[in-house]
């Protein structure tokens, strides 16, 4: 079912975690833990365990940069197989919240990062319809996304030879969240051209084209919305998918309003009684006004509050998560991987506690029904029930995971490499310090990675280094999701030399060209420098021979002092492994991996708003005869005006081939 691709051979002790594991898992222990050094190659262990095992995977990150690097490399081990990525899709999201104190209501607001909520429909699609399925995902799929189900039960299915009728059609592509649009063709959207339907599927890369002959489908063809381009025209049949993953049909509302409506009757009642008049207004009217919202256009913003009852639940009932699809679709057999569980963990232990405390402030003061409670992130019980298999991987793993299972350890690196050197330098003046380190690693082409307590003082430390003409960046929460992994990339490409971070710079990058890692304020005691903060920070300079930390601090910690041994302990582990088998150390050699999503061309009629030029490639992608007459004398005036620009430019030889294209447009 899994096909593993890669020139890497197990080594060192990976063939006998791979075999443990695997055991583990066929003997049907519930818990395991793969206890990994940085650089040991948990990732290639992990690519093994699910080949050997051939069971649908679903691998949970605490971050979404891990979760990006991770589907990067598990892509490239199983290339034949669906390696899917689902993270939440928000770039900015601000939930809906109320400060009681100062009287202040703050409305949900949010902006959803298209790229990737057709990944997570691509996965969804992928697990209903395929067994060779990875997934990578962050902690956002314990949240509710709807009953796999009632998703299932709407699909359109088109076969050669069947009734080519484009009302009925356009009529259930409507009903699946699809839009009509005839000029703009972009995913989730579909147009009828005479004898011919266009269908741009949410989830898909390539849009695909319904002819028909006479009132029958004669031809279904896959396509390139870009170029017209034909990919395969010998399809049988397609069966389609929602645009969306929370539907509901009008039906269903009518079923469920009055039981809405009688929820709302007995908690307006129920505030009035203690007093609360203010509260009971308040909610009579939003609910009211989100219901006939509802009603009319079938959607209201905060939709998802009421989803308890769209779903059929009782109160109090677990949503529907991703961790359902591969319960229902796999019958219950499918293995969980935790990574960097150490942080995974306490992050899904916490989700639905925070999630509580702010609907329970919106319940109280009238903005929501209870109902609200159950539009949540499954509770870490309910999270921990589904999976049949888990197995959690760590450097560092807390106590939690060690007691759950057995630990099958990974100590050893197939390079050899030996764990970085340590120093410890007073904290006082440590930035000149510091960038008399940079000049000199950047003299030899090695980067650096500098960690810092704040985002602020990230931001302000690379304004400092740029103005003393350092190449860097910074790295944090705030850079929307795909273009963290292009941030780590442009490092890898030497377009920076210097990357700046807060908590992203931590368990998971992999980075073979660092040589320097510098924590800055080492010695203030707390989450960002407890003991396994600082041991996952000195592993991001664990992939070179050269590699070294520099801790700035005032005062030996606890926590510097309880790193620093573990640290020594695998240092020596490794010597005497090297030693034994005559290893000499060699630094990680790692291809850049191709981007998560590569960032697209666009419409070819859209270059210019998306910030890019023309140039012969795209005059080579234009297919003229796919163009609608619309499209053609659109692309005539984008054309006619790049002619010009190029000419000014004195980009003679260019302009002239966009001027031969442009005749050719007006021929037809």
């Amino acid at each position: 079912m899994f096909r593993l691709t890669s020139d890497f051979k197990p080594t060192g002790d990976q063939p006998q975690a791979m075999e443990n594991l695997t055991k583990g898992v066929q003997k049907g222990l519930k818990d395991q833990v793969l206890l990994g050094v940085t650089g040991s190659g948990k990732t290639f262990t992990m690519a093994n365990v699910i080949q050997n095992l051939g069971m649908p995977t679903l691998i949970i990150s605490h971050n979404k940069t891990l979760a990006g690097q991770l589907y990067q490399e598990m892509r490239d081990f199983f290339p034949d197989n669906a390696v899917c990525y689902f993270v939440s899709y928000y770039d900015y999201y601000q939930p809906e919240a109320y400060i009681p104190q100062t009287d202040t209501y703050i409305e949900k607001e949010a902006e959803i990062n298209e790229l990737i909520d057709k990944l997570r429909l691509q996965t969804t699609a992928n697990i209903l319809t395929r067994h060779d399925v990875i997934v990578i995902a962050s902690v956002s799929c314990i949240y509710n996304i709807g009953s796999p189900s009632e998703y299932g039960k709407f699909t359109l299915k088109l076969s050669v030879g069947e009734s080519a009728d484009w009302t009925s059609m356009s009529k259930r592509l409507v009903e699946l969240l699809y839009e009509r649009s005839e000029f703009e063709f972009q995913r989730g959207t579909f147009r009828v051209r005479g004898n011919y339907l266009d269908i741009y599927p949410a989830y898909e890369d390539f849009g695909y084209r319904i002819d028909s002959k006479g009132k029958r489908i004669a031809k279904i063809t896959k396509f390139e919305p870009l170029t017209g381009r034909e990919i395969s025209s010998d399809m049988p049949a397609l069966l389609l998918y929602p645009a969306k993953h929370y539907l509901m049909e009008r039906e269903v509302f009518l079923k469920v309003e009055d039981k809405i409506r009688a929820d709302l009757s007995d908690e307006y009642k129920a505030l009035k009684q203690t007093g609360n008049m203010v509260e009971a207004e308040r909610l009579l009217r939003r609910v009211n006004y989100d219901l006939e919202m509802i009603k009319e256009v079938g959607y209201v913003n905060g939709i998802e509050n009421y989803s308890r009852y769209f779903d059929g639940r009782k109160p109090g009932d677990p949503p529907y998560t991703l961790l359902d699809y591969f319960k229902i679709a796999y019958h219950g057999r499918f293995l969980v991987f935790v990574d960097e569980s150490h942080m995974t963990v306490p992050q899904l232990r916490g989700m639905h506690r925070g999630d509580h405390a702010r609907k329970k402030t919106l319940v109280e003061f009238g903005f929501r029904l209870k109902a609200a409670f159950d539009n949540r992130p499954l509770t870490f019980d309910e999270f921990y029930a589904i999976p049949p298999y888990f197995i959690y991987v760590s450097a560092t793993p807390d106590e939690w995971e060690m007691h759950r299972g057995p630990v099958t350890e990974q100590f050893l690196r197939p390079t050899g490499i030996i764990d970085p050197r340590i120093l410890i330098r007073p904290a006082k003046n440590e930035i000149e310090d510091l960038i008399g380190e940079i000049s000199s690693r950047v003299a030899r082409s090695e980067k650096i990675l500098v960690t810092t307590l704040t985002k602020k003082t990230a931001e302000d430390l690379t304004d400092y280094l740029r103005d003393r003409n350092f190449r860097c960046a910074y790295l944090h929460s705030d850079i929307k999701t795909l273009e963290r992994s292009d941030v780590l990339d442009n490092l890898r490409k030497n377009e920076y030399d210097v990357l700046i971070g807060v908590n992203l710079l931590r368990e998971g990058l992999d980075l073979p060209e660092v040589s320097l890692v510098a924590i800055l304020d080492a010695d203030r005691e707390g989450f960002l420098r407890s003991k396994t903060s600082l041991i996952q920070t000195m592993g991001r300079a664990a992939r070179n021979i050269k590699g070294a930390i520099i801790i700035y601090a005032d005062h030996t910690t606890g926590s510097i002092k309880g790193a620093v041994t573990e640290i020594e302990r695998r240092r020596n582990y490794q010597v005497k492994y090297n030693k034994k088998h005559r290893i000499q150390p060699q630094t990680i050699q790692k291809p850049i991996r191709e981007k998560i999503i590569e960032k697209e061309a666009g419409d070819i009629l859209d270059i210019e708003k998306k910030g890019r030029r023309w140039d012969e490639n795209h005059l080579s992608k234009i297919h003229i005869n796919s163009l609608t007459g619309y499209d053609r004398k659109k692309l005539i005036k984008r054309l006619e005006r790049e002619m010009r620009d190029q000419a000014e430019n004195l980009n003679f030889e260019l302009a002239i081939k966009i001027r031969d294209k442009v005749r050719e447009l007006k021929q037809l």
